[in-house]
């Protein structure tokens, strides 16, 4: 019998807070359970596995992202809908580490489809509609704002730029500064 007051989407939750407290590498049912002082064996109630557990986490976490995302690009455009989204991820990675953490874990194609990653997707080819890119530079672009936004959260998050000068801050707007010109002067393919 299912515990009182445990229930799949509390269970999630508390893996959420569980990853930005210790790691979402340290997200298990056995973690889990621990927190709740219950045996592992009753939260399979809930949840089939630990790597379950995760990627009900990861959906979460792309969720609560792309909210905020909707939220932060409502009636932007270009530059300022570039820095927007920008900077919705950096915050989210500053105030939830392990659940910025989870939104990266690999999904199977049928759970990505139907996730909140697809919402990401669409917003960041809405603010490069601002651009004039055509396909497949609009891909190209995308890639590029998901691999700059990724790579410099990670070095931030790993103290990369915690040792020199000009302040992290300082260097984010500059970067943000330089792909809004490059996607403005995007190289025009010459096949």
């Amino acid at each position: 019998m299912a515990r009182a007051g445990l229930t799949a989407e509390r269970l999630v939750r508390a893996g959420a807070e569980l990853a930005d407290e210790k790691g979402f590498d340290q997200v298990t049912v056995s973690a889990l359970a621990r927190r709740f002082d219950v045996k592992v064996a009753s939260l399979y109630w809930h949840l089939d596995s630990s790597e379950g557990l995760k990627t009900r986490i990861a959906l979460l976490a792309l969720e609560e992202m792309a909210d905020r995302a909707a939220s932060a690009l409502a009636g932007r455009a270009g530059k300022d809908a570039l820095t927007a989204l920008a900077n919705v991820y950096r915050d989210y990675a500053r105030e939830h580490p392990g659940r910025y953490a989870a939104a990266q874990h690999r999904l199977d194609p049928e759970t990505a489809a139907a996730s909140a990653g697809v919402r990401h997707a669409e917003f960041t080819r809405a603010i490069l509609r601002a651009y004039d890119l055509t396909e497949p530079d609009q891909t190209h672009a995308v890639r590029l704002l998901g691999s700059f936004f990724r790579g410099y959260v990670a070095l931030e998050a790993g103290g990369g730029f915690d040792h020199s000068s000009p302040d992290s801050q300082q260097t984010w707007e500059r970067l943000l500064d330089a792909l809004d010109a490059l996607l403005r002067n995007w190289p025009r393919n010459p096949r």
